[in-house]
């Protein structure tokens, strides 16, 4: 069986109810981490793993990602006219770095029902699902290409997650692991969606990356409504695994809950700390405010 993996599907059609009153005029994915919407990192990151078609699951009014995806000869011919070469070149490749496809969830009906959504564009390939307002800053290989990689070794559904401290993982998806098949790589019993803090089965969170086979949307068209009336992506995994083997694979690098104000604000810091343009001045900033 075919077990590439061509396509990558970031679903952003949420509300963004936590950054109101912002989100009332501006997608939540793309409010900015510098210069640059918080969803590029992650679009980078699927790019960065051999992934070139992306997938943007939008709600009908989320124009600006279209906007910021598609290219501007206009602003390109003003800038050149302008001698500002160097903005010419953060903007001129945007469109072209990736086959960008978008389709619109009418309704917010949950994750799983966001995914569903790109049924039609993704077809019968292998696809990543991205959370839209989850980054991950790291060295070397990337976390996708990691998850990539436990897929084709399995040819089976991987979901993503790390280790969170016990005293956070009530607010994650719970790996019930049955056995350590590889290095960071675990055969799952289930999963159960924010445990109390008694009952979690691990501490193993997860971390807003999936790998999934076509397969899932069958099961996505047959998962009830569950957790706040909505389609649930976890209800079918969890589904799924009655079904056949699903694994959960740690990632490496540093992710960020961009969704959580101290999240995203902890991801400027870092960002700004990793880059050539800003360290040394953002460091004594930081300092004298300190």
């Amino acid at each position: 069986m075919n077990n590439e993996v061509n396509y990558g599907v970031i679903p952003c059609a949420g509300k963004g109810t936590r950054f109101l009153p912002i989100t009332k005029g501006i997608a939540k994915e793309m409010l900015n981490i510098i210069d640059r919407p918080t969803i590029d990192y992650i679009v980078d990151e699927l790019i960065d793993s051999g992934i070139k078609n992306i997938v943007f699951v939008i709600s009908l009014n989320k124009d600006e990602i279209k906007k910021y995806y598609s290219e501007d000869k206009e602003l390109i011919n003003d800038l050149i006219k302008n001698h500002k070469e160097e903005y010419v070149k953060s903007i001129k490749n945007l469109s072209t770095k990736a086959n960008f496809h978008y389709v619109i969830q009418y309704e917010q009906l949950g994750l799983g029902h966001a995914v569903l959504q790109a049924k039609d564009i993704i077809k019968n390939n292998n696809f990543v699902v991205c959370c839209g307002d989850d980054i991950t800053l790291y060295k070397g290989k990337s976390p996708i290409s990691e998850l990539i990689e436990a897929f084709k070794l399995t040819n089976s559904t991987i979901v993503g997650g790390q280790k969170v401290s016990h005293d956070k993982i009530n607010k994650y998806g719970a790996m019930d692991i049955l056995n350590e098949v590889n290095e960071g790589l675990f055969k799952l019993k289930g999963i159960v969606e924010k445990p109390s803090l008694e009952t979690a089965p691990s501490d193993f969170a997860s971390l807003g990356k999936w790998v999934f086979k076509p397969n899932i949307f069958e099961e996505l068209e047959h998962t009830p409504k569950g957790k706040g009336n909505e389609i649930q992506l976890t209800d079918a995994i969890a589904s799924l695994i009655k079904k056949e083997d699903v694994y959960f694979k740690t990632f490496t690098g540093k992710r960020y809950d961009c969704g959580d104000k101290l999240g995203f604000l902890e991801a400027i810091i870092d960002v700004a700390l990793s880059r050539d343009d800003l360290k040394d001045d953002f460091y004594k900033l930081i300092k004298s405010k300190i």
